[in-house]
C-alpha cells in the first residue's frame, strides 16, 4: 500500500514510518519544512510538501494513496492557548482527506487522545462514542467531534478507525510529557503529584503504537476505536517517584489549587485518573505490546541526559 502519512516526522510518526516501510508499504510522509522533508528521504518515504492548513493539498495527497494515517495536530497552537483553533484546522484536515477517500473502501486511521475519556474509572474502546456535557463544554471536545466525524466516514466508503493515544507515549528520545515532567521536577528540586497521587495515568510505548497505527490502516474494519495501551493505569505517585529515584530529589504532594503554578500548562492534567483499557483492541487486531512499560523506561537514563 502507498500510505500518507501526516506528522511523519513527528515523535509517533517518526516510529510509523519505519514501521510501514518494514512491512512492505510505501510511504508518503507531509512534511511542512526542509528539514522534516530531509528526514523523511533519509528513512526512506517520498515527500509532500504542505501543512494542516492546506485542505487542498491534503486532499489531493489522500487521493493519491491507498490511505491515511493522520497523526497531525497543532499542539504548539493548542498548549499556547488555542486548543480551539487547533482543533477547528485538524476538523478542515479530516474533513479534507475523509472527503477525498470517500466511496474507495480506502483506509483512515485517526489519532486521538485518551486522558479525561473517562474520569475515575477504566476507558475501553466502546466509550466517548456519546460526548458527555463536560466533554462538550470545553475546546477539547472539539477534537472529540472530529473523532466522531471520522468513524461517520464508514457510512461514506472509507474504512475509517480512530487511534486513541494516551498522554505519554514514552522512549528514548520522548519529548512530550514526561520529558517536560522531568525537567520541571529538576527545575523544583521536587518530583510532585497532586493530592495523594492515586490517580491514574495510561501509557504505550512508542515502537508498541507505531506498530499498533501500521495493523490500524492494513486490517482495522471500519468504524472501529483503537486504544494504544500498554499500562492500563500507572499511579502519579509512583511516576514522581521514579523520576525523584533517579534525579536524587524527595518526591511531595501538591495541592489541586497549586498544581497550575506549579506544573504550568500541565497542572490541568497531572491529577486527573483516566485509566484504560485495550482489551477490545488486542482482540480485534491481534496487538500485544512488548516494550518497556513506563515505570521501567523512566530507570533508564535517556529521561535525565541534559543537552
Amino acid at each position: 500500500m502507498k500510505i500518507f502519512v501526516t506528522g511523519a516526522s513527528g515523535w509517533i510518526g517518526s516510529a510509523v514510518v519505519p514501521e510501514l516501510l518494514g512491512a512492505g508499504h510505501q510511504v508518503v510522509g507531509l512534511a511542512r519544512s526542509d528539514e522534516s522533508a530531509e528526514r523523511l528521504v533519509a528513512a526512506g518515504a517520498m515527500v509532500h510538501r504542505g501543512d494542516i492548513d492546506d485542505p487542498d493539498g491534503l486532499a489531493q495527497a489522500a487521493a493519491d494513496s491507498d490511505g491515511v494515517i493522520h497523526l497531525a495536530f497543532q499542539h504548539e497552537i493548542a498548549f499556547g492557548g488555542n486548543f480551539a483553533a487547533a482543533a477547528a484546522a485538524d476538523r478542515r484536515a479530516v474533513e479534507a482527506m475523509g472527503g477525498a477517500l470517500a466511496d474507495s473502501d480506502r483506509p483512515f486511521v485517526l489519532a486521538s487522545g485518551l486522558l479525561g475519556m473517562n474520569v475515575g474509572r477504566v476507558a475501553t474502546e466502546d466509550d466517548g462514542l456519546v460526548p458527555s456535557a463536560e466533554i462538550r463544554a470545553n475546546p477539547a471536545g472539539r477534537r472529540s467531534a472530529t473523532a466522531l466525524l471520522v468513524l461517520s466516514l464508514r457510512g461514506a466508503g472509507v474504512r475509517s478507525s480512530v487511534l486513541r493515544l494516551p498522554p505519554t507515549v514514552h522512549g528514548d528520545g520522548d519529548n512530550g510529557f514526561i520529558s517536560i515532567l522531568v525537567g520541571i521536577a529538576r527545575q523544583r528540586g521536587v518530583a510532585g503529584y497532586v493530592g495523594d497521587g492515586a490517580n491514574r495515568w495510561p501509557a504505550v510505548h512508542r515502537s508498541d503504537a507505531a506498530r499498533l497505527a501500521r495493523l490500524a490502516v492494513e486490517s482495522a474494519p471500519a468504524g472501529s476505536v483503537l486504544h494504544a495501551v500498554g499500562d492500563e493505569g500507572v499511579a502519579f505517585r509512583e511516576i514522581a517517584e521514579a523520576m525523584g529515584g533517579q534525579l536524587g530529589i524527595p518526591t511531595a504532594s501538591v495541592t489541586p489549587a497549586d498544581a497550575p503554578e506549579h506544573f504550568s500548562f500541565l497542572g490541568h492534567f497531572v491529577g486527573m485518573d483516566s485509566p484504560a483499557s485495550a482489551a477490545i483492541t488486542r482482540e480485534l487486531l491481534g496487538w500485544e505490546p512488548t516494550g518497556p512499560g513506563l515505570l521501567a523506561d523512566l530507570k533508564q537514563d535517556h529521561y535525565y541526559r541534559q543537552a
